[in-house]
């Protein structure tokens, strides 16, 4: 399976149409015709619905656009990689992290490196661990930023220098907002909306048995929509806090305290480009640098 053919599969896809996709990739009707019946034959299966009109993916279909779709980008991640490979360090990073108030010091950390190599760049990511891990596995992204524990079968890790505290956000007429620490029975009969389940065992401990008493009004892993629905008139929203404030919202942390780690992660045995290996050593190889100050 050839990767032009997969752009060729994507264009039909896209245009839904042969004659179309033909036109846009440049190519005659027929011999787009011919690659596609080909590339099914080669994978023994049907991924198009075929009309007069035009053409319907299948369920193989889908799943190869979705594939195809990956297979590219990772191509093209890959050839960005080893661009100027023997001349001034460049090339992308890709690095997936959720909310986290230690992705300060990863930005420290990039910040100091494209000082030193401007002709690299950074690629974010945003998402929770499922996603990350997801990403990881795929080669998608090179590094990651997740809760601990980490999984020391699949991943090598550097535990981050930042503790994330626990507490809730509610608004500044909410019964709640004048204590200086919520505990469990505070939380009774508020309805909550609870955080990514990155770290969902600290807070099962930390509720005991009255967890299975809580009103579980919705469920996110982005903070700020989750600050909407609060705003909104939602109770409140379980979560660590960020460096960011909400003008109607306040943060009151948890007694006793809750407090988590996060840490950098990446796939065991991974094999990294120059600039990730460069990355890596220089700015956490020495976790106690200034970087992470």
């Amino acid at each position: 399976m050839e990767l032009r053919v997969l752009n060729y599969f994507l264009a039909v896809a896209r245009e839904e149409n042969i004659t179309k996709a033909a036109r846009v990739l440049h190519i005659s009707q027929p011999a787009l015709s011919r690659q596609m019946m080909q590339l099914e034959e080669e994978l023994g299966v049907t991924l198009f619905v075929r009309s007069n009109h035009n053409v319907i993916l299948t369920e193989d279909g889908l799943l190869l656009k979705r594939r195809a779709q990956e297979l590219l980008s990772l191509a093209d991640k890959t050839k960005r990689d080893f661009l100027h490979k023997d001349a001034q360090l460049a090339g992308e990073i890709t690095i997936g992290s959720g909310e986290f108030k230690s992705t300060s010091a990863l930005a420290k950390a990039m910040v100091a490196f494209r000082e030193k190599h401007p002709l690299v760049q950074f690629r974010i990511y945003s998402g929770n661990a499922d996603n990350i891990k997801d990403y990881i596995g795929r080669g998608h992204l090179d590094l990651g930023v997740m809760g601990e524990p980490v999984d020391i079968r699949k991943y090598e890790f550097i535990s981050m220098p930042v503790k994330e505290t626990w507490g809730v956000l509610v608004r500044k007429d909410s019964a709640l907002a004048g204590k200086e620490r919520i505990c469990a029975e505070d939380l009774l009969g508020i309805p909550l909306v609870t955080a990514s389940r990155d770290f969902q065992g600290e807070l099962l401990t930390w509720f005991g048995e009255l967890y299975g008493k809580l009103e579980i009004a919705a469920v996110g892993n982005l903070l700020y929509n989750e600050a909407m629905l609060v705003e909104s008139g939602i109770g409140a929203v379980l979560c660590i806090q960020l460096n960011c404030t909400y003008e109607n919202l306040r943060f009151i942390p948890l007694d006793p305290v809750i407090e988590s780690r996060t840490a950098l992660v990446w796939k065991k045995d991974a094999i990294f480009s120059p600039a990730t290996e460069a990355f890596y050593r220089i700015c956490f190889a020495i976790p106690q640098r200034y970087y992470w100050g």
